[in-house]
Formats: structure tokens, C-alpha cells, sequence
């Protein structure tokens, strides 16, 4: 290299310095991975349920059809049973649940699995069940109310809570 392409080199670097250029450093690099996980457990719970209304009727002379949805949503592949309870009427049964109105009268219904009403709907024996697995997202089950023909009680609202027990 020539003497004078030396002295060009050095003044150039000399003005970079001295207007504040540098340059640039090289940088060391350290490399290494962050694990990432989550664990995915069987899960079911209860999104909603609808209120089973059977309407307004004057005498309980015929049977008295009426539907209602219930809404669960468990883990993905996870099975499940849904269960419903007697409810909270004094002396239900499986196949005669109680309303209660007014002076603790009754109003006699039945819940089923099947729109033929033909299958009652408990939680004691896996025949009373409903089965199914889980998608992940929530799932709509149908329940079939009947109040059957009765001796009419007196005029009032009559109303019952049944448990709902998701098994999985």
C-alpha cells in the first residue's frame, strides 16, 4: 500500500472520529430456547339451562307437553353423563315429581330423555343418563316435560328446581 493511501486512510478516520462516527463494534450473540406448555385436564360444567314451562292452563284434564335445553360444555374427547334430580317437591319420585304452589298443593310432572316420552330422566341408575363426549364447545341437550292429566289444584304458580349433576 502506498504512503500516500495510508495518509488518506488516517485522515478519514481521524474526521470520522472526530465527528463521532465509530465503527461499529461487533456484537457477540448467545442463543438458547423457552419451553411452553399448558396441560389440558378432563373438565365439564353446566352453561346454562332454560326454564321448563309448562303455560298457563285452567284444568288439568289431558296430558301437558313441553321442552326444555340444557347446555354443557366439557373438555374435548371427555365422556360424560348428565343426571337431573327429583327435584325439591315433597315426595317426588323418578316418575312423579312435585311443583309446588300455593298452601303446599302439587302439580304431578315427569322428565324424559326422548321426545316419544317414553324414557324417564334421573340420576340414580346409568339407564336414567344421558351420555355423550365432549367437543370442546358447548352442547345443547333437550329435556321433555309432561304433566299428565290430574285432579286440578287450586289456582296459583306452581314451580320445582331439579338438580342438574354432569359426571365425567
Amino acid at each position: 500500500m502506498s504512503s500516500g493511501n495510508r495518509v488518506n486512510q488516517v485522515v478519514a478516520a481521524s474526521i470520522f472520529a472526530a465527528l463521532g462516527f465509530s465503527a461499529p463494534a461487533v456484537a457477540a450473540v448467545a442463543n438458547g430456547n423457552l419451553g411452553v406448555q399448558i396441560q389440558i385436564t378432563a373438565e365439564c360444567r353446566v352453561v346454562s339451562a332454560s326454564t321448563l314451562d309448562f303455560g298457563s292452563h285452567g284444568l288439568l284434564v289431558a296430558n301437558v307437553d313441553s321442552s326444555s335445553v340444557l347446555t354443557v360444555q366439557c373438555t374435548n374427547g371427555t365422556p360424560y353423563t348428565v343426571g337431573l334430580g327429583l327435584g325439591a317437591g315433597s315426595g317426588a319420585t323418578l316418575a312423579s315429581r312435585k311443583m309446588t304452589g300455593p298452601a303446599g298443593a302439587t302439580v304431578n310432572y315427569s322428565l324424559y330423555k326422548d321426545a316419544a316420552y317414553t324414557t324417564l330422566w334421573g340420576n340414580a341408575v346409568p339407564a336414567d343418563l344421558v351420555s355423550g363426549t365432549g367437543n370442546g364447545a358447548s352442547q345443547a341437550i333437550t329435556v321433555y316435560g309432561r304433566v299428565t292429566a290430574q285432579t286440578t289444584p287450586a289456582i296459583g304458580t306452581y314451580t320445582d328446581t331439579v338438580a342438574i349433576e354432569v359426571t365425567y
